[in-house]
């Protein structure tokens, strides 16, 4: 099949790919990450989570670049008169789509879906020149931080950010695929990275919180290749995050201010785009043991995570860090989005379940938030009260000839979705980690010829009850830890119909064992309400969260407008869950009866909203306990006596 016929075949199906993956996760120093993705996982995940997976494959993933051509043509003629008119960050929205389709296909292993990146990965190949560059930006322009057609008299370049994101991709699609010509392309812009950058600096090319990104896509590739030249850029970046003119920070100063007890917010470069950098950290504490370099890296998670991640999972204010999670400006998708990416690397390096648990949050109510319920687009802004629109719509000022729907937010958060397969099911050591609940089944080798298969029957997160069947294909001892979440104080679990002992929360429950054909273990989680006092600009406001899931108030479901919401009363809270019969229902509707006696409804924050009417995830709450954040619960929620 020629390249025309794919492409009108594509268009005439509408779908789109599964396969077994390939990983390089040990790193060349030895120090290996407490656990990994289980590369070998089939996954089979089944309700609402499906249908978001199914509309992202069918209407975004497999149409993108053929409803936006630009996407790669850009690449093609970027030394062709006139110059096309783009924003600083052109560059990175093919590596951006490459990233959330192949993590998208790890988790449905959906076999058009595959056919599609293999007939997209090499077009993209195609556009590199022969020196190693992929950017769109002219010949005399490459790599230097200007370019004469970005606004009426030129400006300042992403473009080793868009490199970063391009290599990110292709590596990653090397790691499931084997296609050498991917990681070849990858290889060749670390070369030319590293000839124009090991004589000069990267930090003077401007935009450093983007453009040094490039230091962790550049220790992936010293793990494939291990040419000491990418792990000596690495290093040298490095060096310069702390680089100065005069007083004046150029880049984040990533590794030494929080070292000196800076919060995230508080270094020179605190908008979200540093996350990406800032994960170069831990990809160098692996390769080379630098303790400090973890450390730098732990506590700019622990700072996000108390004072910049907001009540439904999101990060980033205005997109950036404000030290106040309570701050009203957009929670920009692409925020989000580069939060649990840094959260998967920090589940890796710790094996601390809690993480997991932001993880959950962040998933369950930002990232399905973020999303139509189609699949089609994706929000710019998923505001804690408000309404949402389509990136398309909140930020079309990025939208060009030939690339209409393309902006940051709209090829990055199908990733959201993808990540899923990066830690609903892990290895740790000889066992495995179980953190995702949710109906599915999970189909793993612990060896060639040892299969274990993890079954969910459950309707978790709307019920709290999950049984679990684990089945190997061979009798034999491994542990198997189960995440309980920092949420659930009072965790009931059976095996095999014998109760257990009650599990401690915010940890994993290890059942080490031998294990034989089929093995069946209950879990009812603890699903009482739970609060999170507001202060600041939600002073006087409380959320309220049910389990995982922050209870939003919708206007569909009620009467009252958005500013008359009734007070409830957090002291003996009681709301009943209720079916609806809305043409477009929501995952989880709770009735309540409010402290003035009038009923209210609300509903999950994920599906809040996706009429376009307004919602609310604080909301007036008498007698809500105070907020008390810690780190053994960042949530800082807290049950009323």
């Amino acid at each position: 099949m020629n390249r025309r016929e794919f492409i009108q075949s594509t268009l005439a199906a509408s779908v789109l790919a599964p396969a077994l993956a390939r990983a390089a996760d040990k790193p060349a120093s030895g120090f290996l990450p407490k656990c990994s993705r289980a590369i070998t996982t089939k996954f089979e995940l089944h309700g609402p989570i499906r249908s978001y997976l199914s509309g992202v494959i069918n209407q975004w993933l497999r149409v993108a670049p053929l409803s936006n051509p630009a996407m790669l043509e850009m690449f093609r003629d970027r030394d062709r008169l006139p110059l096309r008119h783009m924003e600083p960050w052109a560059g990175e929205f093919a590596g951006k789509y490459l990233t959330s389709a192949v993590q998208v296909y790890r988790v449905s292993r959906d076999p058009e879906l595959r056919k599609f990146i293999e007939w997209f990965v090499p077009e993209l190949i195609s556009g590199q020149a022969d020196d190693g560059y992929l950017g769109p930006w002219s010949k005399q322009h490459r790599l230097t931080g200007f370019a004469p057609n970005i606004g009426k008299n030129g400006g300042g370049t992403w473009d080793a950010w868009g490199h970063y994101h391009v290599m990110l991709g292709l590596l990653l699609w090397h790691e499931e695929s084997a296609d050498p010509t991917a990681l070849g392309c990858a290889a060749r812009i670390g070369n030319l990275l590293c000839h124009k950058f090991l004589a000069s600096r990267l930090v003077d090319t401007g935009s450093t919180e983007m453009n040094l990104a490039v230091i962790h896509s550049l220790c992936l590739l010293y793990r494939q290749r291990r040419e000491s030249r990418y792990l000596e850029l690495a290093k040298k970046i490095l060096d310069e995050f702390a680089a100065k003119e005069g007083e004046k920070f150029l880049a984040g100063n990533y590794l030494h201010g929080p070292l000196g007890g800076q919060d995230f917010f508080q270094l020179p470069k605190p908008r979200w785009e540093s996350l990406h950098p800032i994960m170069g950290l831990v990809e160098l504490y692996w390769l080379t043991g630098n303790e400090d370099c973890r450390h730098a890296f732990e506590k700019i998670w622990w700072s996000i995570v108390k004072l910049d991640r907001h009540n439904n999972g999101g990060f980033s204010s205005g997109e950036q860090a404000q030290g106040n999670p309570y701050h009203p400006g957009a929670i920009e998708t692409c925020c989000t989005i580069a939060w649990l990416a840094m959260s998967v690397e920090m589940l890796r390096l710790t094996g601390n379940s809690i993480v997991a648990d932001e993880i959950e949050l962040s998933t369950l109510n930002s990232v399905l938030g973020l999303h139509s319920p189609t699949g089609r687009w994706v929000t710019y802004n998923t505001p804690m009260d408000g309404t949402r629109k389509a990136s398309a719509h909140d930020i079309v000022f990025q939208a060009r000839a030939g690339s209409p729907e393309l902006n940051c937010c709209s090829v990055n958060g199908p990733r959201g979705l993808g990540m899923i397969s990066d830690w609903a099911l892990m290895r740790s050591g000889n066992g495995l980690l179980l953190n995702w609940y949710g109906q599915s089944t999970f189909s793993t080798k612990l060896t060639p010829s040892h299969v274990v298969t993890l079954t969910q029957e459950t309707k978790y997160p709307r019920e709290p009850s999950v049984r679990l069947r684990i089945e190997s294909s061979n009798a034999a001892s491994f542990p198997v830890s189960l995440r309980i979440p920092c949420w659930s104080q009072k965790t009931r679990v059976k095996i095999d119909g014998r109760a257990q002992a009650t599990p401690e929360s915010g940890s994993y429950l290890r059942i080490d064992r031998k294990w034989d054909s089929d093995t069946t273990i209950e879990i009812d989680f603890d699903f009482s309400f739970h609060f999170w006092k507001g202060d600041k600009e939600c002073a006087g406001k409380t959320s309220i969260y049910r389990g995982p899931i922050l209870l939003t108030y919708d206007r569909r479901f009620n009467e009252m407008d958005p500013n008359e919401v009734p007070e409830l009363d957090a002291s003996g809270l009681h709301g009943s869950v209720v079916n609806s019969d809305y043409w477009l229902p929501p995952f989880l509707l709770m009735e309540f009866a409010t402290a003035n006696g009038r009923k209210l409804r609300l509903c999950d924050f994920a599906t809040a909203g996706v009429t376009g009417s307004p919602y609310r995830s604080w909301l007036p709450v008498r007698d809500a306990p105070t907020h008390a954040f810690s780190e053994k619960n960042p949530l800082g929620t807290t049950r009323s006596s």
